[in-house]
């Protein structure tokens, strides 16, 4: 991966959301199969975010949906991100945000934005643990 796909995913990490989405939109538009489809899910969470933080939840639903999707047949791991981590914890926030009511959502964005900032939940506990991370992984174990 490209230097500027790292900065992407860094922005994504730091919940740059914007700027994440301008960094891989450049990218996603000159890529081919099957890069371009793995680009446009990580858009697409980066996306779903941003909409979060606007109190969008429409957005953020559809988008998240959209985004893990796209990336399903990229499992367990493409071009050194643990696509299942991120995956998995973008269904996590996905599920918890089709069980918050429109006028909570404000609270969840502020309980989630908290819980992203600080220590996370414990291994193997199911409940939302903050925004979706992207982590990286050995190339070894990447589909390429």
């Amino acid at each position: 991966m490209t230097e500027d796909f790292w900065r992407g995913v860094e922005q994504f990490n730091q919940h740059e959301f914007y700027a994440c989405h301008d960094t891989l939109e450049a990218l996603w538009m000159e890529a081919v199969e099957p890069q371009r489809r793995f680009y446009q899910g990580i858009l697409q969470i980066a996306v779903a975010c941003h909409h979060l933080g606007n109190l969008n939840w429409r957005g953020a639903v559809v988008l998240l949906g959209e985004g893990i999707g796209r990336l399903r047949d990229y499992q367990p791991a493409y071009e050194g991100v643990d696509v299942t981590a991120l995956m998995t914890e973008s269904l996590q926030l996905l599920k918890a945000l089709q069980q918050t009511q429109p006028e909570q959502l404000a609270d969840f964005v502020k309980d989630l934005t908290e819980i992203s900032t600080s220590k996370r939940g414990e291994v193997g506990d199911e409940s939302v643990r903050g925004l979706p991370k992207i982590l990286r992984v050995e190339i070894l174990g990447s589909r390429e």
